[in-house]
């Protein structure tokens, strides 16, 4: 028989264990019930987890499908602080693998946060680190890094892409949305330690990797264009140059090379300035380049011949309070002569008694100065073409001859080809087709005609006359060995930026031209910025037109033409 003590103690025993069943019963009630859903959030977010898939970026090829742009696999370190229980000795032996300050890494460390970067794209031998450390906390994910196999090569036409793989210069800025293509992810589970179980992926969303570009530009011509640009400027000893190779008859600019360069894949390592595609974000007073415009104006507008003739004053001609020179004295020269010989005189005399201000800014926005080309490349300017509203009493005697005016390269290189190929005016391009993962194309440009700026009569009038240019004219030095060649020679004095005047002893020097005359194939711009110590653009820019147009013309197999 149990006495009465007993039968207390069981009994208190009995109801203390009610009394738990029933706290525990209402704790369950309170977590499976009242809080499920938010202790479910909790669960799932500690087990479930969304990884995000990178696309592989489209591979950019030259005309001949030569890689100039491709995506490699790398890593970059990442950490869960919260996963992460001593953290000052996590961040140090962090900061020894991936030679950071452990102090930057530890105040990341200490974010409440489940994801910071520790170091992107990290190097094999801190991979392998990282791999042999097995620190807590602390992974790696897989990446995609943009590299540029030619180095320098076309380094302004191909631009460069930021960390996070987005363009952010040149085609790699301007095709970016068809080059990076679609992020995916998968929905799937991760372990107590932080790691994915990969058995247990829920749902899958697959990337959509980007699409290629096949350019218009030929790894060669570029590689001739770039060592020919680079021995000038040392020779000249210039500031700055600029080549563009045309396929007038296209548009497809089959090289574009400016100095000073870069290396895309260094590109952070190098001052934004020499990111600069100055060909198309540089403008420049064009001298005596621009008389092809009031020559084509005067000549499509019907108003003279090649014969006319035109008293050049001798070398010296007062217009108002000012004296327009020529660099050699003439007396009566034929209008062609007028161009070949470069008379400034006489093309202000065309302009003034002939054509007209009215006529002459009508063909200076005919030829597209004053207005972006149009290109697919970012950063295009306008350049400056006063408003006949603007003009003062000197301005038309100072347009015609290429001053208070200023132009681009590829302004220049589109108003020469237009001459080249018959009068047509076409739109520039450095994208030829863009091809999908598995080589389709997806989308091919054709040729864009803007306008027609001149008949075929005047355009080859216009072509016979700047063959005179290099025959007999300012360009002799721009002849070629086996081909007929045609062009114009430029030398401009510096404005200077603060409107007062020109610079002295500052010169831009320049020549535009195509060959061969009869079936041009290729037009030719060369830029050099403040040559020293000649600055005449016959002198320093002609002889690079004749290398560069040799070795490109043999290059594309373009049997040679009568010359002489």
């Amino acid at each position: 028989m149990y006495s009465k003590s007993h039968k207390l103690r069981l009994s208190s025993f009995l109801l203390f264990s009610i009394f738990l069943l029933i706290v525990l019963l209402a704790r369950l009630y309170y977590i499976q019930i009242v809080k499920f859903d938010s202790f479910s959030k909790i669960a799932l977010n500690q087990q479930d987890i969304t990884i995000n898939i990178s696309p592989q970026r489209g591979v950019i090829y030259d005309r001949t499908l030569k890689e100039l742009a491709i995506s490699l696999k790398v890593y970059s370190a990442w950490a869960n602080p919260r996963l992460i229980k001593d953290k000052t000795r996590a961040a140090d032996r962090v900061s020894d693998i991936l030679d950071l300050d452990s102090s930057l890494v530890l105040e990341r460390l200490n974010k409440n946060k489940s994801f910071v970067w520790l170091k992107r794209m990290i190097s094999e031998p801190e991979l392998n680190g990282l791999n042999d450390s097995q620190i807590k906390g602390v992974y790696l994910l897989a990446e995609s890094k943009r590299f540029y196999p030619k180095g320098k090569l076309a380094s302004h036409l191909l631009g460069f892409c930021g960390l996070d793989g987005y363009g952010l210069e040149g085609v790699e800025l301007s095709y970016d949305n068809f080059l990076r293509g679609a992020v995916g992810w998968r929905y799937t589970l991760q372990d107590g330690r932080g790691k994915e179980i990969t058995t247990m992926e829920k749902e899958l969303m697959p990337t959509i990797n980007g699409r290629n570009l096949i350019l218009t530009i030929d790894e060669i011509i570029q590689y001739i264009a770039e060592e020919e640009l680079l021995q000038a400027v040392d020779k000249w000893k210039a500031v700055s140059g600029t080549i563009i190779i045309m396929e007038p008859s296209t548009g497809k600019i089959l090289a574009l090379a400016n100095y000073p360069t870069f290396n895309p894949n260094f590109f952070s390592n190098t001052k934004p300035r020499f990111w600069r595609n100055r060909a198309i974000t540089d403008c420049f007073e064009p001298g005596s380049t621009f008389k092809i415009v009031t020559a084509s104006a005067a000549l499509e507008e019907g108003l003279l011949n090649l014969d006319d003739k035109f008293y050049c004053e001798e070398g010296a001609y007062k217009i108002g309070k000012r004296i327009l020179h020529d660099y050699h004295p003439y007396g009566w020269l034929t209008f062609k002569e007028v161009i070949v010989k470069s008379s400034n005189i006489g093309t202000v005399k065309v302009a003034r008694e002939v054509l007209g201000g009215e006529r002459l800014q009508r063909y200076i926005k005919r030829f597209g100065f004053g207005e972006k080309t149009g290109i697919d490349l970012p950063g295009e300017i306008v350049g400056i073409a006063k408003d006949p509203s603007q003009w003062s009493g000197t301005t038309l005697s100072a347009i015609p001859i290429g001053q208070e005016i200023a132009v681009t390269a590829l302004q220049l290189a589109s108003a020469v080809s237009c001459i080249a190929n018959g009068g047509l005016l076409i739109k520039p391009r450095v994208v030829g087709e863009i091809r999908d993962e598995d080589f389709k194309v997806v989308r091919s440009f054709k040729p864009e005609v803007i306008r027609r700026l001149l008949s075929e009569k005047v355009a080859a009038q216009m072509r016979s006359i700047l063959k005179g240019v290099v025959e007999k004219g300012t360009g002799r030095l721009a002849g070629l060995n086996g081909y007929t060649a045609a062009g114009k020679t430029g030398t401009a004095q510096k404005a200077r930026l603060d409107g007062k005047g020109y610079f002295r002893r500052k010169f831009v020097a320049s020549f535009i031209g195509f060959a061969p005359v009869r079936e041009p194939a290729i037009s030719v711009v060369v830029i050099l910025d403040e040559p020293r110590p000649v600055h005449f653009g016959g002198v320093v820019c002609a002889p690079v037109f004749k290398k560069v147009a040799e070795k490109i013309l043999s290059y594309l197999e373009i049997r040679p033409d009568e010359t002489g």
